[in-house]
């Protein structure tokens, strides 16, 4: 074999200048936006989705979904979509929108930020030593209501080095205790005031949004004071829309209230005799993000563009950037196959890091059932360092800066939280605004779309709407601290209302030995009926409802004789169309005559002696409840 020769000068001479006509798509025509959308046209027309005389390009108006705050997100984004590319400026630069800082992360990534909600002071000691040892790199710790007593404080930090790994509070009612007794242990420690970062977590009109009570804004002052003198790195107050995303809100009212919540603090620190940017700088944004990569990635630089122009208009154009943190959305966990949590975090998170989150929390995958255990931990942690060792996602800056998509889309809720942020101030500010009910009154709609999309899983829940498994064993963990007494907004879990059908199977079948059940009355071969009986199986089994069937069946008379054996007086039709025409009526007439007292249909078809159908799209929770209702009714029971 022949050595090839290295020229040795080719380095210091470069690569060899392109020819002008040299693009990637040169030896294929330029695409029109107009030819496009008639190459769409065509294949929705294929697809039956669209009529064979509707207009030109209509096509593309079928594939715009819309988010729960009204705005249309295209199938296709262009430059035209985003003309002045230059006003979301540069990073570490206003408005922020491409960051806070101008090196970004690079090259050790974000602060990665645990939550520990033990009350025990032995067992977080040692869950935060764990964590630090392991790549954590910030603490939230749940204190007095939330976590360990406030005179257990120091023992949970026991060993921690406050100069190196900066601690978060969060202790609702117990904030001010809490932060004057992590003050006392900061200088009991006897490190350098200076070198102390972390946030004293004072946050009162997040503890009225939560609670329905707390108190007044202007508390914070005393030690918003001494933070501001005594502790240049540290922060005195979260400014926490957890509570209102955790209602159901949409993205630009999580905004939209952060905006005005932080505007109140920035009323109440001023007013004492601060200026805006030592104000701003007391403050850190805590957001709820999502498995929805993309609105998260818009939410989190929309959230800094909304906050520079705040700063603007109260006279600090030049004050840094706002400080975020990003919290996995606690709404989109389950406590149903729980694991996939952990597939949730992961999505949540990278989209936090590249939306550009300065702290970024992706919870345990346990954490809606109780205290994380090591292992859920663990995972939780390793998410996010290999989502920046491995992955290496902060080696870029902004790697989403300049997508006409995203930068359409965070133009687009910027200016629809502004709105919102207006409403509020219109309906007295922060405080005002929920005293008065005018925040709940706004998040009700959205929250009840979200049910609807939940009950008619167009949002799907993996594990718990779609593909449940009823056999899974349930994982147990220590409850959390229990919360404070209800009376501020709501709080919502999608999975929810699944989970409640659930419980009461699992209750059903502890009680009796058995799970409520629905028969399959399969007509016909396997292959004929296999996709609308694996349909019924599924969404039944999403409300804990087992689902016995005939199997492949040649006549009434055995489909008659499984539903017997089945003992349940609900039965399911699931077949073709052409079997339901040439049978579905006598099949449901003979297995009527057989005891049963609730007859549905798997698909759309209209068949005498049905008293239902369930088909893509239905209230799969109003389903499962009229299956349960009969269930009752055979039983004796009142429907509940």
């Amino acid at each position: 074999m022949t050595t090839p020769q290295v020229d040795p000068d080719a380095l210091e001479r470069g690569a060899p200048e392109e020819p002008d006509d040299l693009a990637l798509a040169a030896e294929f025509p330029a695409a029109t936006r107009e030819e496009w959308a008639a190459l769409v046209d065509g294949v929705l027309r294929k697809a039956g989705r669209l009529p064979a005389d509707a207009p030109a390009g209509s096509g593309v108006d079928v594939l715009v979904r819309e988010t729960l705050d009204g705005l249309r997100v295209r199938p296709l984004y262009t430059a035209d979509d985003v003309p002045d590319l230059a006003a979301t400026g540069v990073p570490g630069a206003a408005p922020y929108v491409r960051g806070s800082r101008a090196g970004g992360y690079v090259p050790d990534g974000w602060d990665i930020r645990a939550r520990h909600t033990s009350a025990a002071p032995a067992a977080v000691a040692a869950a935060v030593a764990e964590d630090l040892d392991n790549g954590v790199t910030s603490l939230w710790l749940g204190v007095g209501t939330h976590g360990v007593a406030v005179a257990d404080l120091p023992a949970a930090l026991e060993g921690v080095l406050l100069d190196l790994a900066p601690v978060v509070l969060d202790a609702g009612a117990d904030a001010i205790a809490a932060a004057e007794a992590f003050l006392a242990h900061v200088t009991a420690s006897d490190v350098d005031p200076a070198q102390v970062g972390g946030n004293l977590g004072l946050d009162p009109v997040g503890l009225r949004a939560a609670t329905g009570e707390g108190p007044d804004v202007e508390s914070v002052l005393p030690l918003a004071r001494r933070v501001a003198d005594d502790f240049p790195a540290m922060r005195a107050i979260v400014v926490d829309a957890l509570p209102v995303h955790g209602a159901g809100a949409s993205d630009a009212q999580q905004l939209g209230w952060s905006l005005a919540a932080g505007v109140a603090y920035l009323r109440a620190l001023t007013g004492a005799g601060l200026d805006v940017a030592t104000a701003a700088r007391l403050l850190e944004f805590r957001f709820g993000v999502t498995g929805d990569q993309f609105a998260t990635i818009a939410l989190l630089r929309a959230a800094r563009r909304l906050w520079a122009r705040v700063l603007e208009a109260c006279g600090a154009p030049d004050a840094p950037g706002q400080v975020q943190h990003a919290v996995t959305s606690p709404m989109t966990t389950t406590r149903r196959d729980p694991w996939v949590n952990m597939l949730r975090g992961t999505v949540a998170g990278f989209a936090a890091g590249v939306g550009g989150a300065d702290a970024v929390t992706v919870a345990p995958f346990d954490e809606a059932i109780g205290v994380a255990e090591p292992f859920s931990r663990r995972i939780a942690r390793n998410t996010q360092s290999l989502l920046t060792m491995e992955a290496h996602l902060a080696r870029v800056v902004d790697p989403a800066g300049g997508s006409w998509y995203v930068e359409s889309r965070t133009d687009e809720l910027a200016r629809a939280a502004w709105t919102f942020f207006q409403e509020v101030e219109g309906a007295g500010g922060a405080v005002a605004a929920l005293d008065s009910g005018f925040v709940a009154e706004r998040v009700a709609p959205v929250r009840e779309r979200r049910e609807r999309d939940v009950a008619t899983r167009r949002t799907p829940i993996t594990g718990v709407s779609e593909f449940p498994d009823l056999d899974e064993r349930p994982v147990e963990r220590a409850p959390h601290p229990a919360p404070a007494a209800a009376g501020g907004l709501p709080v919502y879990r999608l999975a929810g209302a699944f989970e409640e059908r659930r419980d009461r199977s699992d209750a059903v079948l502890a009680a009796t030995g058995a799970r409520p059940a629905a028969f399959l009355a399969t007509l016909g071969t396997g292959a004929a009926h296999s996709a609308r009986a694996g349909f019924a199986r599924n969404l039944l089994g999403a409300g804990g409802i087992a689902t016995p069937d005939a199997g492949a069946t040649a006549s009434t008379d055995e489909i008659v004789a499984a539903f017997g054996e089945a003992a349940t007086p609900v039965a399911v039709l699931c077949g073709t169309d052409e079997a339901y025409a040439e049978s579905a009526a006598a099949t449901a007439a003979a297995l009527r005559e057989a005891g049963a007292t609730r007859i549905l249909l798997a698909g759309r078809a209209e068949v005498d002696g049905v008293d239902a159908t369930l088909h893509a799209g239905c209230d799969a929770l109003a389903v499962i409840d009229d299956v349960y209702a009969a269930l009752d009714a055979a039983n004796g029971e009142d429907a509940r």
